[in-house]
């Protein structure tokens, strides 16, 4: 079932290359017995994906190389549901993120930006009835241009953490970060809404440094923790864009990352974001 929502995620498209392994190597030793995995990826191209499959209306801006990891991963943003025509092809080799995964979904990623520093919004227009959701594995400059560009409401996954320019924060209706991100970025404090993801522990949301809302984590025993919180970012924006209370959108990105969890892929399906409403209040806590 779809959303009546319309959302534009603007972001980095990885081709990933995955090694699953018993456990995390040290510096400098190699392991052996991993098995490879090849899937699409990208924090902006995983947002997209999770939005798409949950329901949003979504369209990408970004950009792929002109190889064929870059058609590959055209096609996988499309057959998600997610629109394309501003996905440009540049001369240039796709983004491409290497990524280790222990037995116990702890990971390593080391990212090659390639086309996706060549990402563009101009001539693109972002009107008041879209909300837009974006992330920092895509230049500064370009996340200012958008705080500047955006009518509607703008979203804003600070990862990887880099410290923001002031008129982002001050513009951003919601900043999504875990909590080592949110430790490393202290100018969060001041944001006008904040959502904290803590693992295991569940996740809140602030208003200006206050805690307002908070929602228990699902008990799972992770295959991959890569996507999760893309998903995680998707759910939330959509739920809260949706008109949901904070506490309930926040029980509903939960769910949904606790979906994610469970797939070595970082573009895994998903049910309806209805399927994931919890069926009481009983997650509420007084703001």
């Amino acid at each position: 079932m779809s959303i009546d929502l319309d959302l534009t995620v603007v972001g980095s498209i990885n081709a990933d290359i995955t090694a699953l392994t018993h456990r995390l190597p040290e510096a400098g030793e190699t392991i052996g017995g991993g098995r490879l995995i090849h899937s699409p990826g990208g924090k902006g191209a995983n947002q997209a994906a999770a939005a798409a499959r949950l329901g949003a209306r979504t369209r990408m801006v970004g950009a792929v190389g002109s190889d064929a990891s870059g058609t590959a991963m055209r096609s996988a943003l499309q057959g998600a549901g997610v629109g394309i025509k501003d996905v440009a092809v540049v001369d240039s080799e796709t983004g491409t993120a290497l990524i280790m995964v222990d037995a116990h979904g702890e990971n390593q990623i080391a990212v090659c930006e390639g086309a996706n520093a060549h990402v563009s919004i101009a001539g693109r227009s972002f009107p008041a009835q879209e909300t837009v959701l974006t992330q920092l594995e895509i230049s500064l400059d370009l996340i200012t241009e958008l705080s500047h560009s955006v009518e509607g409401r703008f979203v804003v996954n600070a990862a990887p953490a880099l410290p923001l320019p002031a008129e982002v924060i001050e513009r951003a209706d919601l900043i999504i970060v875990n909590e080592t991100e949110y430790d490393l970025l202290p100018q969060l404090r001041e944001a006008r809404l904040v959502a904290i993801t803590y693992g295991a522990k569940g996740s809140a949301l602030f208003e200006r440094g206050r805690q307002v809302a908070f929602a228990n984590a699902l008990p799972r025993r992770p295959i991959s923790t890569v996507g999760a919180g893309d998903a995680f970012c998707a759910a939330l924006t959509i739920a809260l864009a949706s008109g949901h209370s904070l506490d309930r959108a926040l029980a509903v990105a939960n769910a949904v990352g606790a979906d994610a969890v469970m797939d070595p892929a970082a573009q895994p399906e998903f049910h309806p974001l209805e399927h994931y409403l919890p069926s009481t209040t009983s997650t509420e806590t007084e703001t």
